[in-house]
């Protein structure tokens, strides 16, 4: 099995590609290509013709969860795709809103777009709680629990009802396994509901204890020092081989994570492409 990642949409960006806050990755299992969230806006769909990169060629869409920046691009993918299915959880459809600033702003950080909008340019829904399998050993993690006590969500993401701001539990927040000979391969969007619990979900899932790589937003732009800690420690423990981060991982956690794992590690930004194992 030949793993192929190529980064379309990141908060930074190699030179001749645009930097954008979000996340975006094509993901090809040798032929099947899976394209993991879409960034923004427009800067995937800049990007990948930048690169090379044909986007109505991918097989499948896979959404880590609601936020606009991993679906803001939808709407120029679909444009240039077509038919094609987009598996989520359902909870994307929630109203998501954070807060911002002294007077604690509120701000609207769900999908864009209207469902109905996106499935007139071509888009199926596969909307599941649990996991949903893809291809061979593809799967997405479904709804990941909380199993350690030092993982949690940000207060500052809601969920709105009437005029109702609610703590978000992010029940929508997914990611993506490959199940290797060489081990799991687990692709995140921001592992809102903690990375280590991620991972562990994961090889509950797939029976696999092998993790070869995790790549992509980890979130801890926002975290103490003790989860940062606690994080590394659990990555260790683990034994992941690769760890390449993006997006909401943060430079001060980013910055830790490259000390403590060397050639491990690496920035996962806009215009990279490799192959693994």
């Amino acid at each position: 099995m030949k793993i192929k990642i190529s980064t379309l949409a990141e908060n930074t960006a190699n030179y001749g590609v645009l930097g954008e806050w979000g996340l975006s990755l094509l993901v090809e299992v040798d032929d099947y290509k899976i394209l993991m969230d879409t960034g923004l806006s427009y800067s995937a769909v800049n990007n990948a013709r930048i690169m090379g990169i044909d986007l109505s060629k991918i097989d499948c869409i896979v959404i880590s969860h609601g936020h606009a920046d991993h679906t803001g691009g939808l709407r120029e993918v679909l444009k240039l795709k077509g038919n094609v299915v987009i598996h989520a959880h359902p909870d994307i459809w929630t109203a998501k809103y954070t807060t911002r600033g002294p007077g604690l702003f509120q701000q609207n950080i769900g999908v864009p777009f209207s469902r109905e909008e996106l499935e007139s340019l071509g888009a199926t829904f596969n909307l599941s709680k649990g996991p949903i399998y893809l291809q061979g050993n593809i799967l997405t993690t479904g709804e990941i629990p909380f199993t350690n006590d030092y993982e949690e969500i940000e207060n500052n993401l809601f969920i709105k009802e009437g005029s109702e701001l609610k703590p978000d539990p992010l029940a929508d927040d997914l990611s993506l396994i490959i199940n290797s000979e060489f081990g799991l391969v687990i692709i995140s969007g921001c592992a809102h509901r903690g990375i280590i619990n991620t991972i562990h979900h994961a090889q509950k899932l797939t029976g696999q204890k092998l993790v070869y790589a995790v790549i992509g937003g980890i979130h801890l732009v926002r975290a103490k020092e003790d989860r940062i800690e606690k994080t590394i420690l659990d990555l260790k423990d683990i034994g992941v081989q690769k760890l390449g981060v993006s997006h909401c991982t943060g430079f001060p956690a980013s910055a830790r994570l490259a000390r403590e794992f060397g050639d491990v590690f690496f920035l996962n930004n806009a215009g990279n492409r490799f192959i693994l194992p």
